[in-house]
């Protein structure tokens, strides 16, 4: 009786191990098919100057413009600084910009703040008056399906009402209703972080490679292995990268193509 007790007690800790770090064990057995490189190899302005022979320093292309949002605001779904600081700096030899995902309009105030002068950013976005008729695939993460609904609550953004606010434009549409026909080859940076289910991952990758100039570059946010929020993003990339090459950027959660 004691064995089967110590047994079955043994069971229930192995089980309750495996939820608690359900995340680590998934990205202990899982292997990437994407090629994971570092930033100095997405393009030249992330490569260091040497100022002596012991130090290196950075580049005047990649001294930006940045701001951080206090953890208070409850805001979903954010970049992390150092995301932002390459996307900043991606955003300064950037003429247009185009966004998938404004969300409270964080990275969108950036690409603004750090632009050429006559730069132009046209980010998309859900109104918040149009949730009601967003319905759930059956295929759909729930996660991801919450997160959609939760970054799709403003119809005001951080950029609102200063001065950059007239290098952006907002289209309150969803994605799988855009006309990309309307931007073909027309933009430097295409971000994409909007909605995380597959069919939209999917739609705004698509519409992106039409829209993307050539040497442009495209990024997506939240390529995380075992992430439940990410599964498709994971799941998508992994699938286009057998038609075009793709790279994840080390420390980070982006991957980018470049259109040669």
């Amino acid at each position: 009786m004691n064995t089967i007790l110590i047994f079955f007690l043994l069971f229930l800790n192995l089980i309750l191990f495996y939820f608690l770090n359900k995340k680590k064990i998934k990205n202990f057995f899982y292997k990437s098919q994407i090629q994971l490189v570092e930033l100095d190899q997405v393009d030249e302005i992330f490569l260091n100057n040497k100022i002596d022979h012991n130090l290196y320093g950075p580049k005047k292309e990649v001294i930006v413009k940045n701001f951080c949002i206090q953890g208070n605001n409850n805001i979903v779904g954010m970049t992390s600084d150092y995301e932002a600081w390459i996307i900043s700096s991606l955003s300064k030899i950037s003429n247009n910009i185009f966004e998938f995902g404004t969300c409270s309009g964080k990275t969108t105030y950036l690409m603004a703040l750090n632009s050429p002068d006559k730069g132009k950013i046209t980010t998309l976005t859900l109104s918040p008056k149009d949730l009601k008729g967003i319905k759930k695939n059956k295929f759909d993460n729930k996660v991801s399906y919450r997160n959609l609904i939760n970054e799709s609550i403003y119809d005001k953004f951080l950029f609102s009402k200063t001065k950059y606010e007239s290098k952006i434009e907002v289209i309150f549409q969803n994605s799988l209703n855009l006309n990309e026909k309307l931007f073909l080859k027309k933009f430097d940076l295409i971000f994409i972080d909007g909605g995380h289910t597959y069919s939209i991952v999917k739609n705004d990758s698509e519409k992106s490679f039409k829209m993307l100039k050539s040497n442009g570059i495209i990024l997506w946010h939240d390529f995380v292995p075992g992430k439940e929020s990410a599964k498709n993003v994971v799941r998508y990339i992994n699938t286009i990268s057998k038609e075009k090459k793709i790279f994840h950027i080390n420390n980070t959660s982006l991957c980018y193509y470049r259109k040669r």
